[in-house]
């Protein structure tokens, strides 16, 4: 395809092709429209000159007589640009007058008409003219004939004809420029967004829409695809992210179970020695279908599903629930938990959710705030802080805000944006249990819910916040 024939097919080329026929059309009609108004009026004089005249020249007949009228046709008619005058018997016959020639019909019927004409003195050989005349019939048979020459009338026909040719023209052939240098340059971007999005096609997911700075539709936009592909390729990094991390978190347990099943095997022990290793076998099948359960979790919540299950209920009995379900395993753990929450918080969201959420926040505090020997909080030796964890629940605005604070060595200000993608773990030797899911499962849940996920620090230690948008009436069910 031709440079121009690839301008002529673009939508930019047919809308300025469709501007400019309505403009041109538009043009037309208003030139049309000013000619006809300016013939109008130039009508109207004659036929107020001419009316004028005739009552003059009627009460000049009335007064002295037919003598008296054609003394002052006679006078009238010498004049340069006079009128057209004409005193005619019943019979016909010209008696005063500047008209050499005329329809003869004219004169049987008195009013107005538009007739061609000579001038008395020009010759046979002359072109005939255009006038609008009145004939007026006098006392005693005589008839009067007074009008005005059409050539000014149409002279100014002739000028605006010849203008509006020359304007179209000109309308034409510089709406067709401006729109080819529209097109063009509309084309030109297209055809870098074009080459933008064939190179991402082609794989190199980093290409970006070119974006002018001028605001207009084109740069949103290339804004929003921009946007857009920003989430791609946040989404595909994600992907083999979490591709990576699966490899590396499973096959760890999927091979124990394999080594333990083949030294069973291999073994051949006690029904005891069997037993502790099948126990062991589902313990570790334990762990995977709850890494699978809580990939699957985040699906559901990522993907909205979850706002089918919403239902009103008091945020501050889950907290309770939670913190009752955690207490043993903390005291376990040399931790002292408590509680705060004083109800009821109505919430409206999915209740599993918000309270798997929660229980995992509870699960990663209890996990990292046990002191351990040497271990420092920001500097600090952990020997200095109580061993504490504190589930909050509280209405804030037009938020419910439900927490988990502890005393362990936090995340860095830097990673903390990090840890809420899907298998990350700051523990780089993984020593300790998880699967890295706990902060991507709290992070989509608080997405689901249109809240968020704040990890802040608690000076020492971390606090883990899911701010979740409160219900608005209603009263909340234990």
């Amino acid at each position: 395809m031709t440079a121009l024939g690839k301008l002529v097919r673009t939508t930019a080329f047919k809308l300025s092709l469709a501007y400019l026929t309505v403009f041109a059309l538009f043009a037309a009609f208003l030139l049309g429209y000013f000619a006809w108004n300016t013939g109008r009026l130039i009508t109207e004089q004659i036929t107020e000159t001419v009316n004028a005249e005739i009552t003059g020249l009627a009460e000049q007949y009335r007064l002295a007589g037919i003598r008296r009228l054609v003394l002052i046709i006679d006078a009238r008619a010498r004049r340069p640009g006079s009128s057209l005058y004409l005193v005619t018997t019943a019979g016909g016959e010209a008696l005063a007058g500047n008209i050499g020639s005329l329809d003869a019909t004219i004169l049987e019927r008195a009013g107005w008409a538009e007739t061609f004409y000579k001038r008395l003195d020009e010759g046979a050989g002359s072109a005939e003219h255009r006038a609008l005349v009145r004939v007026f019939h006098l006392p005693g048979g005589f008839r009067l004939l007074v009008g005005r020459d059409l050539d000014e009338r149409e002279r100014l026909r002739e000028i605006v004809w010849a203008a509006g040719k020359w304007s179209v023209a000109v309308v034409v052939v510089l709406g067709l420029a401006g729109g080819f240098f529209i097109t063009r340059r509309v084309l030109k971007r297209v055809d870098a967004m074009t080459a933008t999005t064939q190179t991402i096609m082609a794989g190199d997911l980093t290409g970006r829409l070119p974006v002018a700075g001028t605001g207009d539709e084109l740069d949103r936009l290339a804004g929003n695809l921009n946007a857009m592909l920003e989430r791609i390729e946040a989404l595909m990094r994600g992907l083999k992210e979490v591709s990576d991390n699966i490899a590396h978190d499973l096959k760890t347990p999927l091979t124990r179970l394999r080594n333990r099943a083949e030294a069973a095997l291999r073994a051949g022990g006690s029904e005891a020695e069997y037993r502790a290793a099948l126990e062991s076998t589902i313990e570790e099948s334990d762990a995977l279908i709850a890494t699978f359960n809580a990939l699957l979790m985040i699906a559901r919540a990522e993907s909205g599903q979850a706002r089918d299950n919403m239902s009103e209920f008091d945020a501050a009995a889950i907290a309770r629930d939670i913190g009752e379900l955690y207490e043993p395993v903390a005291e376990d753990r040399g931790l002292a938990l408590r509680v705060e929450a004083e109800g009821p918080i109505p919430l409206k969201a999915n209740r599993e959710l918000v309270s798997q959420a929660l229980a995992n926040l509870v699960d990663n505090g209890i996990k990292y705030a046990a002191p351990r020997e040497g271990q420092t909080m920001n500097g600090v030796p952990s020997e200095g802080f109580a061993s504490e964890i504190v589930i909050a629940a509280r209405a804030e605005g037009d938020r419910v805000l439900l927490s988990v604070a502890d005393r362990g060595p936090g995340i860095p200000e830097s990673d903390r944006r990090r840890v809420v993608e899907r298998f990350v773990r700051l523990e780089s030797s993984r020593s300790q249990p998880g699967s890295g899911l706990g902060l991507s499962l709290a992070s989509a849940v608080a997405s689901l819910h249109g809240g968020e996920l704040r990890l802040e620090d608690n000076k020492p230690g971390l606090k883990a916040t899911l701010a979740l948008p409160r219900a608005s009436t209603g009263t909340a069910a234990a």
